[in-house]
């Protein structure tokens, strides 16, 4: 078995253990957003399965969504004013956004609690999270400029 594989039977055994129901449509959700690790949208998982499923619609992807946020097996990643996309690796990592086309690629650095520790010492909060973006422009789109 394949680590995405494995990844992919956890994944399906904590929502059972949810006493969430497994249609085959949450499965192709949850298996694509598994596979391709690209952050998409929920226009591009609809746009990748509607050739296998035919009558789901865009807001069954919302819905199937909605359960995977509210159970933890994905993140959605909100920036600036572009639609939502979802990371199912809920491990600490960070991420960097090309400027030009706007992919997302998860990249990992030791976390930064000290940062978290110290907001706290300077302003009196109680820091329940962070969250870190690096911009710039991707090696594909470097290569377009260059052309």
């Amino acid at each position: 078995m394949t680590v995405s594989e494995q990844r992919l039977q956890e994944a399906l055994t904590t929502l059972k253990s949810s006493g969430v129901r497994i249609t085959p449509q949450r499965h192709a959700v949850l298996e694509y957003l598994m596979e391709t690790m690209n952050h998409p949208t929920a226009d591009d998982i609809y746009k990748a399965l509607e050739g296998k499923f035919p009558n789901m619609s865009v807001a069954t992807v919302y819905n199937n969504l909605r359960v995977f946020l509210d159970i933890g097996l994905v993140r959605e990643l909100t920036y600036g004013d572009a639609s939502s996309r979802f990371d199912c690796n809920t491990a600490e990592h960070y991420h960097i956004i090309c400027d030009s086309c706007g992919k997302i690629v998860d990249f990992h650095y030791p976390s930064l609690d000290e940062v978290e520790q110290l907001a706290e010492q300077v302003t009196g909060f109680n820091v329940s999270r962070h969250r870190m973006e690096v911009y710039g422009t991707c090696e594909d789109c470097q290569k377009e400029t260059q052309h």
